[in-house]
């Protein structure tokens, strides 16, 4: 199947009067009933229409959106980065980040819903990005980044019908994202992939930790480095999904110049930290004029994909603007992780 965005940023309305959206991507999907259930993260900015002033949005504690105003002329920001306004004592968010809900018949053709879940609380107050959906026993586990002057926290909610959601709160404190929930108990325990963000000595690298109630995870330790990938930092992307070759986990990875490649690894089916197969090549590349200009860049960056019999459905972001999709056969995909 051709790669080309099956949903456009510019397909989604501002929800805030005066915001413009500036992308709908990074989506988690999931089958629920007769439908493919996907989850967008939407970014929505002001226009900025104030001179001399750059408008910055956020939430405040009472989950109210207020807008920042930034003198331009004063010289304590930095305005490089299109994503984030820098000075000695904050940084800033240039948008802000919700879940719309779209569902589709097909899976590739998808109608957006009214359904919209907004940040809440202080750890949230800069937005809420890029979810995960794992089902467990009819229960749909939705793990998410919190954004906050806090940090970047990994929190969790639960849905049965996503139309009510239930707030868990963090389980992975900041700061740390990319986290992804096995769908099932192995050996007794829940399993995670998740990405501590910094550090002073290593490289954003993936880990493995476990659980006994979702809620409280150990037993950490890394699972797969940046370096064994030739890249400068490795995160998880998709659920696993179970294979008769083992887990199949498709994630990221970004060189020193930001940019992005999707690759696969098979792990062992009773043993998840153990990887018995780990792509060289990758899955998605930087190809298609959508993969290389939006709103940042050379990215592709997926946090979902769908089984459907031994074809794989993989969503992605592309340049935190819109949405592909490109399927792969489950023997093409291990085949491929031998390289050339």
């Amino acid at each position: 199947m051709k790669k080309q965005p099956i949903l456009k940023a510019e397909s989604v309305k501002p929800y805030f009067n005066g915001f413009e959206v500036i992308g709908a991507f990074n989506p988690s999907v999931i089958k629920y009933k007769d439908k493919t259930v996907m989850m967008i993260r939407v970014a929505e900015r002001p226009i900025q229409n104030v001179g001399g002033y750059y408008l910055v949005p956020e939430f405040d504690k009472d989950n109210n959106l207020i807008i920042n105003k930034l003198d331009m002329s004063s010289g304590h920001y930095d305005f490089t980065d299109c994503r984030m306004v820098k000075n000695t004592n904050r940084n800033y968010l240039t948008s802000v980040s919700y879940f719309l809900i779209a569902e589709s018949y097909d899976g590739v053709n998808f109608k957006l819903t009214e359904k919209r879940i907004f940040p809440q609380g202080d750890d949230e107050r800069y937005g809420i990005e890029d979810s995960r959906i794992t089902e467990i026993d009819g229960e749909y586990y939705i793990t998410y980044s919190a954004i906050s002057d806090k940090g970047i926290n990994t929190k969790l909610m639960v849905t049965k019908d996503f139309e009510t959601f239930t707030r868990l709160g963090v389980i992975f404190c900041a700061d740390n994202k990319d986290v992804v929930i096995f769908p099932k108990k192995i050996n007794g325990n829940y399993y995670a992939l998740h990405r501590p963000c910094t550090s002073e000595f290593a490289k954003p690298d993936m880990w493995i930790a476990q659980s006994q109630d979702l809620i409280c995870w150990g037993k950490h330790k890394v699972f797969l480095t940046a370096k064994e990938c030739g890249m400068a930092r490795v995160g998880a992307g998709a659920v696993p999904i179970l294979t008769d070759k083992g887990w199949l986990e498709i994630f990221h990875a970004a060189d020193e110049k930001h940019v992005y490649k999707l690759y696969a690894m098979f792990l062992n089916s009773d043993k998840p930290e153990v990887i018995e197969l780990l792509g060289t090549n990758p899955l998605v590349e930087i190809s298609e004029d959508f993969e290389k200009d939006g709103f940042f860049k050379n990215v592709v960056f997926t946090c979902g994909a769908i089984a459907e019999g031994d074809t794989i459905k993989i969503y992605y972001g592309t340049c935190d603007t819109n949405i592909a999709m490109i399927e792969l056969k489950i023997s093409e995909i291990y085949s491929s992780l031998w390289g050339e």
